[in-house]
Protein backbone atom coordinates (compact mmCIF):
# COMPACT_ATOMS: atom_id res chain seq x y z
CA UNK A 1 0.00 0.00 0.00
CA UNK A 2 1.47 3.84 -0.76
CA UNK A 3 2.27 5.68 2.09
CA UNK A 4 0.32 9.34 1.81
CA UNK A 5 3.12 12.20 1.73
CA UNK A 6 3.51 13.48 5.24
CA UNK A 7 4.24 17.57 3.84
CA UNK A 8 3.69 19.16 0.55
CA UNK A 9 4.10 22.61 -1.07
CA UNK A 10 2.63 24.18 -3.49
CA UNK A 11 4.60 26.73 -5.67
CA UNK A 12 4.18 28.93 -8.77
CA UNK A 13 4.94 26.99 -11.60
CA UNK A 14 8.97 27.78 -12.08
CA UNK A 15 11.46 28.80 -14.51
CA UNK A 16 15.04 27.87 -15.38
CA UNK A 17 17.04 31.18 -16.07
CA UNK A 18 19.62 28.95 -17.83
CA UNK A 19 19.06 25.62 -19.57
CA UNK A 20 20.47 23.75 -22.59
CA UNK A 21 18.11 21.86 -24.85
CA UNK A 22 20.78 21.03 -27.70
CA UNK A 23 18.85 20.17 -30.86
CA UNK A 24 17.77 17.14 -33.21
CA UNK A 25 17.62 13.77 -31.43
CA UNK A 26 19.34 14.84 -28.14
CA UNK A 27 16.33 18.08 -27.73
CA UNK A 28 13.52 15.57 -28.62
CA UNK A 29 15.27 13.27 -26.14
CA UNK A 30 15.53 15.83 -22.95
CA UNK A 31 13.21 18.71 -23.67
CA UNK A 32 10.07 16.78 -21.68
CA UNK A 33 12.22 16.60 -18.75
CA UNK A 34 12.25 20.76 -18.48
CA UNK A 35 8.88 20.97 -19.77
CA UNK A 36 7.09 18.57 -17.18
CA UNK A 37 7.68 21.25 -14.42
CA UNK A 38 8.99 24.17 -15.67
CA UNK A 39 6.67 27.17 -17.29
CA UNK A 40 9.91 28.78 -19.23
CA UNK A 41 13.90 28.94 -19.81
CA UNK A 42 16.12 30.85 -21.26
CA UNK A 43 17.31 28.84 -23.71
CA UNK A 44 20.91 28.62 -24.26
CA UNK A 45 22.14 29.80 -28.00
CA UNK A 46 25.62 27.91 -28.29
CA UNK A 47 24.88 25.40 -30.85
CA UNK A 48 26.95 24.35 -33.76
CA UNK A 49 26.75 26.88 -35.18
CA UNK A 50 25.62 29.00 -32.88
CA UNK A 51 22.28 31.01 -32.72
CA UNK A 52 23.58 34.74 -33.79
CA UNK A 53 21.05 36.55 -35.72
CA UNK A 54 16.82 36.81 -34.78
CA UNK A 55 16.33 34.52 -38.25
CA UNK A 56 18.27 31.76 -36.20
CA UNK A 57 16.76 32.10 -33.05
CA UNK A 58 13.56 32.10 -35.01
CA UNK A 59 14.26 28.89 -36.13
CA UNK A 60 15.24 27.10 -32.90
CA UNK A 61 12.44 27.91 -31.84
CA UNK A 62 9.99 26.60 -34.07
CA UNK A 63 12.61 23.72 -33.60
CA UNK A 64 12.06 23.67 -29.85
CA UNK A 65 8.26 23.63 -30.42
CA UNK A 66 7.67 20.67 -32.96
CA UNK A 67 9.58 18.63 -30.24
CA UNK A 68 7.15 19.42 -27.34
CA UNK A 69 5.16 16.67 -27.30
CA UNK A 70 1.59 17.20 -27.36
CA UNK A 71 -0.17 18.28 -24.10
CA UNK A 72 2.95 19.65 -22.34
CA UNK A 73 2.63 23.35 -21.95
CA UNK A 74 5.97 25.60 -21.98
CA UNK A 75 7.35 28.11 -23.31
CA UNK A 76 11.06 28.45 -24.87
CA UNK A 77 12.36 32.36 -23.94
CA UNK A 78 15.27 32.51 -26.66
CA UNK A 79 18.98 34.48 -26.70
CA UNK A 80 21.60 35.38 -29.53
CA UNK A 81 24.95 34.36 -29.16
CA UNK A 82 27.26 37.57 -28.34
CA UNK A 83 29.98 37.84 -30.96
CA UNK A 84 32.26 40.34 -32.22
CA UNK A 85 30.46 41.28 -35.34
CA UNK A 86 26.70 40.88 -34.02
CA UNK A 87 24.92 43.92 -35.55
CA UNK A 88 23.61 46.26 -32.69
CA UNK A 89 20.36 46.71 -35.27
CA UNK A 90 19.20 42.93 -35.53
CA UNK A 91 19.41 42.48 -31.58
CA UNK A 92 17.02 45.56 -31.46
CA UNK A 93 14.63 44.43 -34.06
CA UNK A 94 14.78 40.81 -32.86
CA UNK A 95 13.68 42.30 -28.93
CA UNK A 96 11.31 44.48 -30.25
CA UNK A 97 9.45 41.15 -31.94
CA UNK A 98 9.27 39.83 -28.58
CA UNK A 99 11.63 36.90 -29.63
CA UNK A 100 14.73 37.15 -27.89
CA UNK A 101 14.78 38.14 -23.96
CA UNK A 102 18.59 38.12 -23.79
CA UNK A 103 21.59 37.91 -25.49
CA UNK A 104 24.65 35.57 -24.33
CA UNK A 105 28.30 36.68 -23.65
CA UNK A 106 31.04 33.61 -23.82
CA UNK A 107 34.43 34.49 -23.48
CA UNK A 108 35.97 32.81 -26.10
CA UNK A 109 37.08 28.87 -25.15
CA UNK A 110 35.19 29.40 -21.50
CA UNK A 111 32.95 26.50 -22.08
CA UNK A 112 30.63 24.06 -24.59
CA UNK A 113 31.19 25.29 -28.13
CA UNK A 114 32.16 28.70 -27.32
CA UNK A 115 34.81 29.28 -29.53
CA UNK A 116 32.92 31.88 -31.53
CA UNK A 117 32.63 34.11 -28.47
CA UNK A 118 34.13 37.30 -27.04
CA UNK A 119 38.09 38.06 -27.08
CA UNK A 120 37.99 41.52 -27.71
CA UNK A 121 35.44 43.28 -25.41
CA UNK A 122 35.89 46.41 -27.04
CA UNK A 123 34.57 45.57 -30.20
CA UNK A 124 31.24 44.56 -28.36
CA UNK A 125 30.43 48.27 -27.16
CA UNK A 126 28.15 48.78 -29.48
CA UNK A 127 25.86 45.75 -28.92
CA UNK A 128 26.33 46.77 -25.47
CA UNK A 129 25.09 50.21 -25.87
CA UNK A 130 22.23 49.65 -27.84
CA UNK A 131 21.40 46.36 -25.00
CA UNK A 132 21.22 49.25 -22.22
CA UNK A 133 19.30 51.35 -24.33
CA UNK A 134 16.43 48.89 -25.00
CA UNK A 135 16.87 46.96 -21.63
CA UNK A 136 18.20 44.10 -23.12
CA UNK A 137 19.74 41.90 -20.38
CA UNK A 138 23.67 40.49 -21.14
CA UNK A 139 23.39 36.96 -19.58
CA UNK A 140 27.34 36.30 -18.72
CA UNK A 141 29.32 33.43 -18.85
CA UNK A 142 32.07 35.14 -16.22
CA UNK A 143 35.47 33.10 -16.47
CA UNK A 144 38.33 34.31 -17.54
CA UNK A 145 40.03 31.78 -19.99
CA UNK A 146 43.83 32.58 -19.75
CA UNK A 147 45.88 30.14 -19.91
CA UNK A 148 47.53 31.66 -16.55
CA UNK A 149 45.05 32.16 -14.42
CA UNK A 150 43.58 28.97 -11.80
CA UNK A 151 40.60 27.47 -13.10
CA UNK A 152 39.31 28.16 -9.68
CA UNK A 153 40.09 31.27 -9.75
CA UNK A 154 38.68 32.67 -12.65
CA UNK A 155 35.37 33.70 -11.61
CA UNK A 156 36.79 35.86 -9.55
CA UNK A 157 39.10 37.25 -11.41
CA UNK A 158 36.41 37.75 -14.31
CA UNK A 159 34.80 39.73 -11.91
CA UNK A 160 37.64 42.63 -11.86
CA UNK A 161 39.07 42.38 -15.16
CA UNK A 162 35.95 42.34 -17.65
CA UNK A 163 32.82 42.30 -15.62
CA UNK A 164 32.75 45.46 -13.53
CA UNK A 165 34.55 47.67 -16.38
CA UNK A 166 31.68 46.66 -18.66
CA UNK A 167 29.09 47.27 -16.27
CA UNK A 168 30.85 51.07 -15.35
CA UNK A 169 31.66 51.46 -19.15
CA UNK A 170 27.72 50.57 -20.02
CA UNK A 171 25.40 52.14 -17.35
CA UNK A 172 22.29 51.26 -17.10
CA UNK A 173 23.22 47.49 -18.65
CA UNK A 174 21.14 44.70 -17.20
CA UNK A 175 23.46 42.21 -16.58
CA UNK A 176 22.82 38.42 -15.10
CA UNK A 177 26.04 36.42 -13.39
CA UNK A 178 24.95 33.03 -14.97
CA UNK A 179 25.74 29.88 -12.85
CA UNK A 180 27.57 31.74 -10.03
CA UNK A 181 30.10 29.60 -8.20
CA UNK A 182 32.02 31.55 -5.55
CA UNK A 183 31.64 33.75 -2.30
CA UNK A 184 33.17 36.35 -5.05
CA UNK A 185 30.15 36.73 -7.34
CA UNK A 186 27.76 36.35 -4.01
CA UNK A 187 29.06 39.48 -2.64
CA UNK A 188 29.25 41.13 -5.99
CA UNK A 189 25.64 41.14 -6.70
CA UNK A 190 25.25 41.97 -2.88
CA UNK A 191 27.14 45.08 -3.50
CA UNK A 192 25.17 45.93 -6.35
CA UNK A 193 21.63 47.34 -5.68
CA UNK A 194 20.22 47.89 -9.76
CA UNK A 195 20.51 46.29 -12.72
CA UNK A 196 22.68 42.35 -11.41
CA UNK A 197 20.74 39.43 -10.74
CA UNK A 198 22.71 36.26 -10.71
CA UNK A 199 21.62 32.87 -11.23
CA UNK A 200 22.46 29.51 -9.28
CA UNK A 201 22.48 25.84 -10.15
CA UNK A 202 21.02 23.22 -8.82
CA UNK A 203 24.19 20.96 -8.87
CA UNK A 204 26.63 24.10 -7.35
CA UNK A 205 24.48 24.24 -4.30
CA UNK A 206 24.71 20.47 -4.05
CA UNK A 207 28.95 19.54 -4.94
CA UNK A 208 31.67 21.04 -4.07
CA UNK A 209 35.21 20.02 -5.60
CA UNK A 210 35.64 17.46 -4.04
CA UNK A 211 32.64 15.24 -4.74
CA UNK A 212 34.40 15.73 -7.96
CA UNK A 213 37.69 14.57 -7.51
CA UNK A 214 37.74 12.63 -4.15
CA UNK A 215 37.85 9.31 -4.38
CA UNK A 216 38.76 8.92 -8.34
CA UNK A 217 37.02 11.28 -10.74
CA UNK A 218 33.36 11.64 -11.16
CA UNK A 219 32.52 12.94 -14.90
CA UNK A 220 29.11 13.46 -14.22
CA UNK A 221 29.79 16.14 -11.71
CA UNK A 222 32.71 17.77 -14.04
CA UNK A 223 30.59 21.24 -14.86
CA UNK A 224 32.17 24.54 -16.41
CA UNK A 225 32.54 26.28 -14.00
CA UNK A 226 33.77 23.74 -12.07
CA UNK A 227 32.41 23.46 -8.10
CA UNK A 228 34.74 25.51 -5.91
CA UNK A 229 35.87 24.64 -2.36
CA UNK A 230 32.92 24.03 0.81
CA UNK A 231 32.92 27.28 1.14
CA UNK A 232 31.57 28.75 -1.87
CA UNK A 233 28.91 26.04 -1.64
CA UNK A 234 28.01 27.63 1.20
CA UNK A 235 27.80 31.12 0.38
CA UNK A 236 25.87 29.97 -3.06
CA UNK A 237 23.54 27.87 -0.90
CA UNK A 238 22.78 31.10 1.87
CA UNK A 239 22.28 33.72 -1.36
CA UNK A 240 19.83 31.01 -2.90
CA UNK A 241 17.70 30.17 0.34
CA UNK A 242 18.12 34.38 1.65
CA UNK A 243 15.17 35.01 -0.49
CA UNK A 244 17.12 38.34 -1.92
CA UNK A 245 15.31 38.86 -5.00
CA UNK A 246 18.67 38.95 -7.20
CA UNK A 247 19.24 35.10 -6.66
CA UNK A 248 17.21 32.79 -9.26
CA UNK A 249 17.54 29.78 -10.31
CA UNK A 250 18.92 28.58 -13.64
CA UNK A 251 19.94 25.28 -13.71
CA UNK A 252 22.25 25.31 -16.43
CA UNK A 253 21.05 21.73 -17.00
CA UNK A 254 23.22 20.83 -19.85
CA UNK A 255 23.13 17.22 -21.53
CA UNK A 256 25.92 15.40 -22.87
CA UNK A 257 25.92 11.53 -23.91
CA UNK A 258 27.91 9.48 -21.76
CA UNK A 259 30.85 8.30 -24.14
CA UNK A 260 31.34 12.09 -24.71
CA UNK A 261 31.62 12.17 -20.58
CA UNK A 262 32.81 9.86 -19.45
CA UNK A 263 36.41 10.03 -22.23
CA UNK A 264 39.68 10.60 -22.30
CA UNK A 265 38.59 14.74 -22.49
CA UNK A 266 35.44 14.58 -20.87
CA UNK A 267 32.69 17.06 -21.53
CA UNK A 268 31.28 19.69 -19.05
CA UNK A 269 28.08 19.81 -17.91
CA UNK A 270 25.72 18.48 -15.27
CA UNK A 271 21.62 16.86 -16.80
CA UNK A 272 19.84 17.95 -13.83
CA UNK A 273 16.39 18.87 -16.08
CA UNK A 274 14.97 15.52 -14.32
CA UNK A 275 15.02 15.96 -10.79
CA UNK A 276 15.89 20.14 -10.05
CA UNK A 277 13.11 21.32 -8.49
CA UNK A 278 13.20 17.35 -5.67
CA UNK A 279 16.71 18.67 -5.17
CA UNK A 280 16.14 21.96 -4.40
CA UNK A 281 13.31 21.31 -2.14
CA UNK A 282 16.03 19.05 -0.36
CA UNK A 283 18.25 21.68 0.26
CA UNK A 284 15.77 24.23 1.09
CA UNK A 285 13.95 21.68 3.71
CA UNK A 286 17.83 21.12 4.87
CA UNK A 287 18.52 24.68 5.38
CA UNK A 288 14.90 25.80 7.10
CA UNK A 289 14.14 27.91 4.33
CA UNK A 290 11.45 26.04 2.11
CA UNK A 291 9.11 29.22 2.32
CA UNK A 292 11.99 30.83 0.44
CA UNK A 293 11.53 28.09 -2.77
CA UNK A 294 9.38 29.76 -4.48
CA UNK A 295 10.79 33.09 -4.51
CA UNK A 296 14.09 31.55 -5.49
CA UNK A 297 12.55 29.11 -8.42
CA UNK A 298 9.58 31.23 -9.37
CA UNK A 299 9.32 34.63 -8.48
CA UNK A 300 12.74 36.30 -8.30
CA UNK A 301 13.49 35.23 -12.30
CA UNK A 302 10.24 36.89 -13.68
CA UNK A 303 10.52 40.07 -11.57
CA UNK A 304 14.38 40.95 -13.16
CA UNK A 305 13.27 40.09 -16.81
CA UNK A 306 9.97 41.86 -16.14
CA UNK A 307 7.86 39.08 -17.19
CA UNK A 308 4.72 37.87 -15.23
CA UNK A 309 4.43 35.22 -13.11
CA UNK A 310 3.42 31.49 -13.93
CA UNK A 311 -0.46 31.38 -13.68
CA UNK A 312 -0.53 27.72 -12.76
CA UNK A 313 1.09 26.20 -9.89
CA UNK A 314 3.25 23.02 -9.31
CA UNK A 315 3.30 20.71 -5.75
CA UNK A 316 6.25 18.94 -4.61
CA UNK A 317 5.34 16.38 -1.52
CA UNK A 318 7.69 14.63 1.15
CA UNK A 319 7.57 11.08 1.45
CA UNK A 320 9.19 8.81 4.38
CA UNK A 321 10.46 6.81 1.44
CA UNK A 322 13.29 8.07 -1.00
CA UNK A 323 12.19 9.31 -4.14
CA UNK A 324 12.88 6.88 -7.09
CA UNK A 325 14.71 8.90 -10.42
CA UNK A 326 15.57 7.54 -13.80
CA UNK A 327 19.51 7.14 -13.69
CA UNK A 328 19.32 7.90 -17.73
CA UNK A 329 17.62 9.46 -20.13
CA UNK A 330 18.05 7.32 -23.64
CA UNK A 331 18.05 9.75 -26.80
CA UNK A 332 18.80 8.41 -30.32
CA UNK A 333 22.15 9.77 -29.55
CA UNK A 334 23.28 7.82 -26.62
CA UNK A 335 21.99 7.86 -23.11
CA UNK A 336 22.39 10.63 -20.52
CA UNK A 337 23.07 10.41 -17.08
CA UNK A 338 20.99 11.94 -14.42
CA UNK A 339 22.58 14.16 -11.66
CA UNK A 340 22.70 11.83 -8.48
CA UNK A 341 23.50 14.13 -5.89
CA UNK A 342 24.94 10.66 -3.91
CA UNK A 343 22.22 10.58 -0.52
CA UNK A 344 18.59 9.54 -0.62
CA UNK A 345 16.15 12.59 -1.85
CA UNK A 346 12.75 12.25 0.25
CA UNK A 347 10.83 14.96 -2.13
CA UNK A 348 9.54 14.56 -5.47
CA UNK A 349 7.13 16.58 -7.87
CA UNK A 350 3.15 15.94 -7.67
Amino acid sequence: MTQPPFQTLTLTRPDDWHLHLRDGAMLQAVLPETARDFGRAIIMPNLVPPVVTGAQASAYRDRIMAALPDGMDFTPLMTLYLTEDTDPADIAAAHASGLVKAVKLYPAGATTNSSSGVSNFDKVRPVLDKMAEIGLPLCVHGEVTDAEIDIFDREAVFIDRVLDPIRKATPGLKVVMEHITTRDGVDYVKSNARDLGATITTHHLIINRNHLLVGGIKPHYYCLPVAKREEHRLALRAAATSGDSRFFLGTDSAPHTDPNKESGCGCAGCFTATNTMALLAHVFDEDGALDQLQHFASKNGPAFYGLPENQNTLTLVKSDQPSQFPAKINSDDGPVTVFDPGFPIFWSVA
